[in-house]
């Protein structure tokens, strides 16, 4: 490892290039024609250096570029440099597909070392742009400014123009502007990185070791006003149900709404939403939960992604934030199949017509970055009262609210101090419902049009959720000896408000299980009509410099910690400890481009002091010099008790549990290229076993077109699978399962590009997942080490199924002590986009749709593609076809 550390860094020198206005209104034309004296008053700069896989080399082909500017645009033009031009990657792809041979200028604007804006350009005149945060850490491709660019092929290579628009980029007043400068490159069929600004290997971030650019004179902040219509028409079909008012086969809507974006100064900007279309959005793909935790999703909506790096607050390891957008525009919580009785008893059987999201009548949001270092972040935004219909056979009719009007607020603010190496941030969100009267007990006969007063079932359709939340939280980093070490934190709490009802279910939720029978520091107060919580992180570590990484920290969760009005949070009531170690190989070899490997301890606890968790993990990862890589891990968790296991039980202990995967994948250049994944957990006593089987096949047989498919299959068997609880004698009894679940899901894409701007796309994912349960058991003794011990088998005179129900009679006295609900399942679902997408302009677009989806229940008795078969080929789907178009005012 010595001649490792030899090649760790050095004192890198700062690279300037000096840029020059124009001096007449004449501009150069973006046609990748680099032929324009406009271009003469500035000079080439080249020298790039490699940076991948070779740090610190002469890269296999130079490149060169020019920046110049006026009061409006900043023009940047490339010659990339190809000995051999016919062998050029000119891969189409959709805006942002990142295919093929590609230039990039990335400009950090506010000169703050963590944030930039990133601009590249193919060699087949593909766009993409991303915002970059985290130093360098986070690419968000969501960002879509309007800019243009062209590129050419010609005997020397290919060139490139491209002219930025000045109100798309924040920066703040000054004589002389100083931005962060880079500009990297990609030559394809090598794989090879090349960069302007030199970053060693072993750097500690990106953004902050950028090169400069100076030169930018006396130019005006750009205020930003752009505003968006757009206008939606869709027509919906479906399995006609016969005698349902409410599925009668087709439905036609026509819809419409507006986005605005208004430069308050210019690096802070005011954006709109007025009853926000996200028709076009891909699906989720298909999960189940047996666990009975939340699934967390990514955000897809254009308004919200944008910028989200300003509003995030990871506070602790995963996914846990104080803000999760998608809880704005959520499905209806409320349930709508309380039927009211009158005095002759219940009514009849009843259809039911509930909104499948809720509306989002208006948002508003206020964010951008200072030139003296203020991170600000505001958003407001205003969710509609949701109703659903109801009708029975007679046609009496009646509306439930199944969402109540909610006014969402989110703040967000930080401060660059120490020359950019420290900041300190915090954030404030409020959650205001106004709960109202859930039901409307007007019962009307259509026949009539008489109106009867009936008795509620509950008093209040939506009682059980939360009136008001609010969170808070402070957060810090700071870095030193030029940020290769570093420390951060946070803190954050949580009050929320509400009902008797709404806080006792609250308290037992599964993310807080406060009747947890073996709990000590928790019990249930069903008179308390608030709650609250605490809970955060401190970790620190070595971020570069060197081979080696590494980092340790702990994060908390109160037990009365709750963030799921419009944050994310699967678990409170934990404290978490971890180490991780992290060797990088610097340089390549005669066999590996790059390499790393590294270990991890994490260890948990629960506040009343349960050594819950213990595991230990090695990973690594290498790229051939082939370009083919394998990526490797195993662990060991010998100790594993779940305090959620058996739903407000006994904390529940799992075997001792070994670990491992093995992904190897194709080299990522060629026209086919596939990974291959195996992951396998195996517990002690056959206490549980996992299985995931992983292929990823991609093939691009010519540069419009392109494919792929992610066939995926799980088997998960456990001996002691919670199915539910049960009385016995006044005793509760936690009754568990063998299960034998399997999964089979696959992702298909087809993408076809007419142009950069024109491009069709077909997304589709069948999911097949059944689970048939045997050998029942009760919970003997729930932390016991042996399984032996832990549960006990129910014996054939103890246990009959007859209708699907399990009868038991425990005590074996010929009486029926208590039934279990057959527990097996089978799940099919497929869903499927067809987008047709067109940039008429920049910045405007027209999207034609065809969304198509199916769900069933399978036969528990089928195997997979039986059920494949019937459920889906086998079903008429439900088809969704919208029109969408926009356009985009730039005033």
């Amino acid at each position: 490892m010595q001649a490792q550390e030899e090649n760790t860094t050095a004192i890198v020198s700062k690279r300037t290039y000096i840029t020059k206005p124009l001096a007449t209104s004449k501009v150069p034309v973006i046609n990748g024609i680099i032929d324009e004296v406009e271009w003469d008053i500035v000079k080439w700069s080249g020298d790039f250096i490699e940076r991948q896989p070779d740090e610190n080399t002469p890269p296999s082909q130079q490149t060169k570029f020019k920046i110049i500017y006026d009061q409006n645009f900043l023009y940047v033009a490339y010659r990339c440099y190809d000995t051999e031009p016919d062998l050029i990657e000119k891969r189409l792809s959709r805006r942002d597909g990142f295919a093929g041979d590609r230039i990039t200028l990335v400009l950090d604007t506010y000169h703050d070392k963590r944030t930039a804006f990133s601009f590249t350009i193919t060699a087949a005149g593909v766009k993409g742009d991303e915002f970059v945060s985290q130093n360098g850490d986070n690419w968000d491709p969501s960002w879509n400014p309007i800019w243009y660019a062209a590129s050419r092929i010609d005997a020397e290579g290919w060139t490139a123009e491209i002219k930025i628009p000045l109100s798309q980029l924040k920066f703040g007043k000054s004589k002389e502007q100083i931005w962060g400068l880079q500009i990297s490159r990609l030559f394809f069929r090598k794989d090879e990185r090349s960069a302007w600004q030199r970053i060693p290997a072993d750097a500690p971030g990106y953004i902050s070791e950028f090169g400069e650019l100076h030169g930018l004179l006396d130019i005006k902040p750009q205020k930003q006003l752009e505003i968006q219509p757009f206008t939606v028409t869709q027509y919906d079909t479906y399995p006609e149900e016969e005698g349902n008012p409410f599925r009668e086969g087709q439905e036609f809507k026509l819809n419409g709404g507006l986005d605005a974006k208004i430069g308050i100064t210019n690096d802070l900007t005011l954006d709109l939403t007025v009853n926000p279309d996200f028709g076009q959005v891909e699906a989720d793909p298909a999960q189940i939960a047996l666990d009975g935790f939340q699934i967390f999703f990514e955000e897809q909506r254009p308004f919200f992604v944008e910028n989200k790096n300003i509003f995030d607050y990871q506070f602790a390891n995963g996914s846990d934030n104080l803000f999760y957008s998608r809880r704005i525009g959520r499905n209806p919580q409320g349930i709508a199949g309380a039927s009211p009785i009158n005095d002759s008893g219940p009514l009849n059987e009843e259809f039911i017509d509930a909104p499948a999201n809720t509306v989002i009548l208006g948002a508003a949001k206020f964010s951008g970055k200072t030139k003296n270092g203020w991170s600000v972040g505001i958003l407001e935004s205003v969710t509609s009262r949701e109703i659903a219909k109801i009708e029975d056979a007679n046609g009496h009719r009646r509306e439930a609210v199944v969402e109540p009007l909610t006014n969402y607020f989110v703040s967000r603010i930080q401060k660059d101090f120490n020359e950019r190496n420290t900041f300190i941030g915090g954030i404030f969100t409020a959650t205001s419902r106004d709960l109202g009267d859930a039901y409307n007990i007007d019962y009307e006969n259509p026949d009539t049009d008489e109106t009867s007063e009936l008795t509620e079932v509950r008093e209040n359709n939506l009682n059980f959720l939360r009136k008001s939340a609010y969170t808070g939280g402070i957060d810090f980093r700071h870095n030193w000896k030029d940020r290769k070490f570093f420390v951060e934190g946070n803190m954050v709490a949580s009050h929320v408000e509400g009902s008797k009802e709404a806080i006792t279910k609250t308290q037992e939720l599964l993310t807080h299980l406060f009747q947890r029978v073996d709990a000590s520091h928790l019990t249930v107060d069903p008179n308390r009509t608030s709650l609250t919580g605490t809970g955060g992180k401190i970790t620190g570590g070595k971020s570069g410099g060197g081979n080696w990484r590494y980092e340790g920290g702990v994060f908390w969760r109160s037990p009365e910690l709750e963030l799921n009005d419009i944050g994310f949070l699967r678990r409170a009531d934990e404290i978490k400890q971890f180490v991780n170690l992290r060797y990088q190989f610097l340089k390549p070899t005669k066999w590996f481009r790059r390499a790393n490997f590294g270990v991890e301890e994490v260890s948990t606890f629960d506040f009343e002091g349960n050594y819950n968790r213990i595991e230990y993990e090695f990973n690594g990862y290498v790229n051939y010099k082939n370009n083919w890589w394998t990526e490797i891990g195993a662990g060991h968790k010998p100790r594993i008790f779940i305090n959620a296991a058996l739903r407000g039980g006994p904390r529940f202990r799992f075997s001792e549990e070994n670990f491992a995967y093995l992904f190897f994948g194709s080299d990522s250049r060629k026209k086919f290229r596939f990974t291959v994944g195996y992951v396998n957990s195996l517990a002690k006593q056959n206490n549980f076993s996992f299985e995931r089987y992983v292929v990823r096949l991609n093939y691009q047989p010519f540069d419009a077109f392109s494919m792929s498919i992610d066939p995926e299959f799980r088997k998960n068997l456990d001996k002691t699978q919670y199915v539910t609880e049960a009385d016995f004698n006044g005793t509760p009894k936690y009754i568990t399962g063998n299960i034998d679940q399997q999964t089979l899901s696959a992702s298909i894409r087809l993408n076809y590009n007419v142009n950069p701007n024109l491009t069709i796309q077909y997304y589709g994912q069948p999911f097949i997942s059944r689970g048939v349960y045997s050998d029942f058991n009760f919970v003997n003794n729930a932390t016991a080490k042996n399984l032996k011990e832990r549960i006990t088998l129910y014996d054939a005179n103890q246990i009959s199924f007859a209708d699907d129900e399990y009868a038991i009679d425990e005590n074996r006295d010929g009486e029926v002590d208590y039934t279990i609900d057959t527990p097996d399942f089978a799940f099919v679902q497929f869903r499927s986009n067809l987008v047709v997408r067109w940039e008429y302009i920049p910045g405007s677009e027209i999207f034609l749709v065809w969304s198509q989806g199916i769900t069933g229940d399978g036969n528990t008795s089928d195997h997979l593609f039986r059920s494949l078969n019937n459920q889906i080929f086998g079903q008429q789907p439900e088809n969704t076809f919208l029109i969408k178009a926009t356009y985009r005012f730039v005033l």
